[in-house]
């Protein structure tokens, strides 16, 4: 088939990507910006297109003769620009890229929201059905974005949604980054008790549940929360990396609420410099909402199995960071 995926040089993009052109798929990857591995997926095969989309008559070329989408384009973690920026990409890119889907007659439509959408848990696990409490921008249009394709699913286009949880592996150099390179150091400061919860979702893991979304009838119209099959505390995570990574780490703990009054700070600070804050709220995030879900609606309606546990998963994902000299 021919398969359009947006955000198509990203972390999970590329590795989208890559998985489809194995399978012998043809591939036209949308990205506004070129990724780690542009080249590569080139070489691969993939036709790389560099754009936003935002740009209808660059989304409707690209969306010529295409099968299947996956939207995967959104605006994360920017920095030097206005707030409606997320909501013309997130919501209004979604809505674009669905009525030229829909004006194509392509097959079926994948849309990759986020389980941030239902904010911090606070009856864990959470399923599908739990409240929408998305806590920034970011997560609340990334909701946006799934309210703006239900019109379309109401008129007959075939759509499935998926929610993933916290995203790693191989390829990505910052979302678990952070915990690697602390342990690396020997000591890990934890704000809080280290209690809060935390869902991995390896980063094969994810791709398997889009090629089955992918499915012409399968999912149609639904949501599905995609993770791991466990969740965990936050201190065992980190001393799972440092078993990972065969490194003694010393956690001691402190406070969490003026590290969550330095993450507000520090993002109001940096936002005029277009300059990347060393905390911000979303990382403080980390120590103190509870990330946990039920995967049981996706197990079965759509058959996905997380394949990689976290012990294999966070050993794969340090021998990468390391034959990349992360760490």
């Amino acid at each position: 088939m021919k398969i359009l995926v947006t955000g198509g040089t990203g972390f999970t993009g590329a590795a989208l990507v890559e998985r489809l052109l194995g399978l012998g798929h043809q591939v036209v990857a949308l990205d506004n910006k070129e990724g780690l591995k542009p080249q590569a997926l080139r070489d691969m095969g993939a036709e790389v297109v560099i754009g936003s989309v935002t740009d209808e008559p660059l989304v409707r070329r690209c969306m010529r003769g295409v099968e299947v989408v996956h939207h995967l384009a959104a605006a994360f973690r920017e920095m030097d620009v206005p707030r409606n920026y997320y909501d013309q990409v997130n919501e209004g890119g979604a809505r674009l890229v669905a009525q030229a889907a829909q004006d194509e007659g392509v097959r079926k439509f994948i849309y990759c929201s986020t389980c941030g959408v239902h904010g911090n848990v606070e009856r864990p696990p959470a399923d599908e059905n739990a409240p929408i409490n998305a806590a920034d921008y970011y997560q609340q249009t990334k909701y946006n974005g799934e309210v703006a394709l239900r019109p379309f699913i109401d008129a007959g286009m075939k759509a499935t949604i998926l929610r993933p949880a916290a995203i790693y592996g191989p390829g990505d150099p910052e979302r678990f980054w952070m915990i690697y390179s602390r342990v690396q150091k020997g000591v890990f400061p934890m704000f809080g008790s280290g209690k809060t919860l935390y869902h991995p979702l390896y980063i094969d893991n994810l791709i398997d549940a889009f090629l089955l979304a992918q499915e012409e009838d399968k999912g149609l119209g639904q949501a599905y929360l995609i993770a791991d099959e466990q969740y965990y505390p936050i201190e065992e995570l980190v001393t799972r990396v440092a078993k990972a990574m065969g490194k003694p780490v010393r956690i001691p703990h402190f406070p969490v609420w003026p590290v969550v009054a330095a993450g507000h700070v520090c993002e109001k600070l940096c936002k005029p410099f277009g300059v990347a804050p060393p905390i911000f709220p979303r990382r403080v995030d980390w120590y103190r909402q509870n990330r946990a879900f039920d995967i049981g609606k996706a197990k079965r309606e759509l058959g996905y199995q997380p394949k990689v546990g976290i012990d294999e998963g966070l050993r794969k994902t340090y021998e990468w960071y390391v034959r990349e000299g992360y760490l």
